[in-house]
């Protein structure tokens, strides 16, 4: 990738451009930095009712991050909060300039705020962080290695490589197990995990497989994944350290009847519509938009 991915860094101008809340079909941008050089990565952070974490994890994934000497910026995507989400990461993003706080007011779910805060997104590379910080960013500098010696597009974090160190519940891995042996028959990924929420892209799969995808909960990382392998980028896996902290997920039994036809529906358009193959689209960068008209930018469309 010419130069190391650990030493590159770019300076970040402190100029900035703020939106405010609007109705529940708007989204807005506040604390945007105008930056004269683009930062190398981008962190897209999904957000629902997080006011008592999103402070610190905040705080943590920008030391974390220039402990790696690794110019970043953060976009939260606060995903219709009805707690003070929103007002406790503005607070971070006033004293940090390379924090970025989109929102809408109705919750979309996690895959239409990640697509949401991918429209913000400036860096060479872009990864998604849960807020709870199961995940900690410091597996990231792992993930950088990995990309550059194996000259890959996306790393995929996963549960089953031989190296990582995971503490959940036994439900979870009988699930996750379960939808690992169905995805492997229905598109035969090069990966043993599909799920977790750490992911490493180059901005070329970002700007080519993001604008296709329509699943706006919990299967988007699938859609995702079976776009960029049909598109011929390249991925791998890579170990990480998981302590699940929440003591019941968020994923709930009727929620595995939606993920399974939200599946079974990336399947039907991918085999039967072929509606992935049609021309592909690209993220127009919206920063550009936003420095000439108003900050009031359209989220997408809920089901």
């Amino acid at each position: 990738m010419g130069q190391s991915i650990i030493s590159k860094c770019n300076l970040v101008s402190k100029s900035k451009i703020e939106g405010s809340k609007n109705n529940a079909y708007k989204g807005s941008i506040s604390h945007y930095k105008d930056e004269s050089k683009h930062p190398y990565l981008s962190i897209v952070i999904p957000a629902y009712n997080e006011e008592k974490r999103i402070a610190g994890t905040l705080i943590e994934t920008s030391a974390t991050m220039d402990s790696f000497s690794i110019s970043h910026e953060i976009i939260v995507v606060n995903d219709g909060s009805s707690d003070r989400t929103f007002e406790e990461a503005s607070k971070i993003a006033e004293k940090l300039s390379n924090v970025k706080i989109v929102h809408y007011t109705k919750n979309g779910g996690k895959g239409n705020a990640i697509k949401y805060g991918c429209k913000f997104v400036t860096g060479d590379l872009v990864t998604f962080l849960d807020a709870d910080l199961e995940l900690h960013p410091r597996l990231l500098k792992g993930f950088f290695e990995l990309m550059e010696k194996n000259n890959a597009d996306i790393v995929v974090g996963s549960k089953r490589h031989p190296l990582s160190k995971v503490n959940y519940p036994r439900h979870r891995k009988i699930l996750s197990w379960f939808y690992n042996i169905m995805i492997k028959g229905m598109f035969n990924l090069p990966v043993n995990d599909t799920q977790l929420g750490l992911k490493l892209f180059k901005r070329e799969v970002i700007d080519s497989v993001i604008p296709k995808i329509l699943v706006k909960r919990f299967a988007y990382d699938v859609e995702i994944l079976v776009n960029a392998r049909h598109m011929g980028f390249k991925m791998v896996e890579a170990p990480i350290e998981l302590n699940f902290k929440r003591k019941m997920g968020r994923v709930k039994l009727k929620d595995i009847a939606r993920i399974s036809l939200d599946t079974a529906a990336i399947f039907y358009r991918m085999y039967v519509l072929k509606y992935y193959d049609e021309k592909p689209i690209t993220i127009k960068p919206q920063i550009e938009v936003m420095r000439k008209q108003s900050t009031d930018l359209q989220v997408e469309n809920f089901e």
